[in-house]
């Protein structure tokens, strides 16, 4: 931290006597720079980022007012402290040079006593106000960590539900990790920010949470459920909705939403509070849509994989009545770049 004593004062005058009582009053005390017009001050000011200027008002040609503007008018200049030189009976100047920034004058001829007097209030106050910026500054960063560490923590409770679920459904383990891929870039397309589809991609993995609630024999049944296990089974979105229930993170908040309504349908059909259209969060129809698609061209105990194009014409089919249609046509659109994650994980689908 600075101390008073390293600070830097620049003298501006060009009147060279005044300039001699100026640093023979202050050189003892604090580092000195002179300049002798308006010109050579802004200079010096720019490059050596000075304490604080004395500054004489009357000066020929750009004159202290300017110099003053000017330095106000620039990020790296415009927090020096500037004191004003001028004549007691200049009362308009110096009502100027307090509408243009200055934060005090000294008057001529100089008190000498006055002169170390202001200059010392001035620079204190400096110091103390970066003082408090420093401090600022550190505060700010440890938020930031802080921030950062309960981000991670997020992203880590999000990883263990969704291993969570991959033990219960091995099928559920892999399709998560492709299917939030889906959303990722579905999100990205639609102009939303990176922070809203990054955490979209976190959310939508935890979409089936819920299953950790259901039977094995229903979950791993190869064929078809009759209707009292279908019935169970669609209690998983209820389930999931229980268990992200009551936090406090937006992150939990998304998956949340995305776990209860990820299979309401857009002509109201779906369940469980049979939403329709925009009643739907836009979380949950861009979910649903991925979470088809991708079930479509996976291997399930009860059904083979089908062909993406195949798949693709299903999910139009459901446009208008399963699916949101600006979305459908939108993850149409994307067709390269899904096919870019579906050859990436191919291996795992069959």
């Amino acid at each position: 931290m600075k101390i008073i004593n390293d600070c830097t004062i620049l003298v501006v005058d060009d009147t060279k006597a005044n300039v001699a009582v100026l640093v023979e009053a202050l050189k003892e005390l604090y580092k000195l720079g002179v300049t002798l017009n308006g010109e050579d001050a802004i200079r010096f000011a720019q490059e050596k980022q000075p304490d604080l200027i004395l500054l004489d008002i009357v000066m020929p040609g750009t004159d202290g007012l300017e110099v003053c503007q000017r330095l106000k008018s620039m990020p790296e200049t415009q927090d020096i402290p500037i004191i004003f030189i001028t004549a007691m009976d200049d009362l308009s100047h110096k009502t100027k040079g307090f509408d243009f920034g200055a934060v005090d004058y000294i008057t001529k001829p100089f008190d000498v006593t006055e002169v170390k007097a202001r200059v010392k209030t001035h620079l204190t106050l400096k110091l103390a106000q970066e003082a408090l910026k420093n401090q600022n500054t550190i505060l700010e960063e440890m938020v930031r960590e802080r921030t950062l560490e309960l981000r991670k923590a997020q992203i880590e409770i999000v990883s263990r539900l969704g291993k969570a679920a991959e033990y219960r459904d091995q099928d559920t383990g892999t399709h998560i990790n492709r299917m939030s891929k889906y959303c990722r870039i579905m999100g990205k397309a639609l102009g939303l920010s990176r922070e809203e589809y990054e955490r979209l991609d976190l959310a939508s993995t935890m979409h089936d949470v819920g299953k950790i609630g259901i039977s094995d024999n229903i979950l791993l049944k190869p064929g078809k459920l009759d209707g009292k296990e279908w019935k169970s089974m669609k209690g998983h979105t209820r389930i999931g909705e229980q268990l992200l229930s009551g936090g406090s993170s937006q992150l939990l908040e998304a998956a949340r939403v995305i776990a209860m309504t990820h299979h309401e349908k857009w002509d109201g059909t779906g369940y469980h509070q049979h939403l329709k259209g925009e009643e739907i969060p836009l979380e949950g129809r861009i979910t649903c849509i991925c979470d088809v698609f991708d079930a479509l061209i996976s291997r399930r105990p009860y059904k083979e994989p089908w062909p993406v194009d195949i798949a693709l014409e299903e999910i139009k089919r459901g446009k208008g009545t399963f699916f949101d249609p600006e979305l459908v046509d939108l993850f149409v659109s994307l067709q390269p770049e899904i096919m870019k994650i579906v050859e990436a994980h191919q291996d795992e689908m069959l």
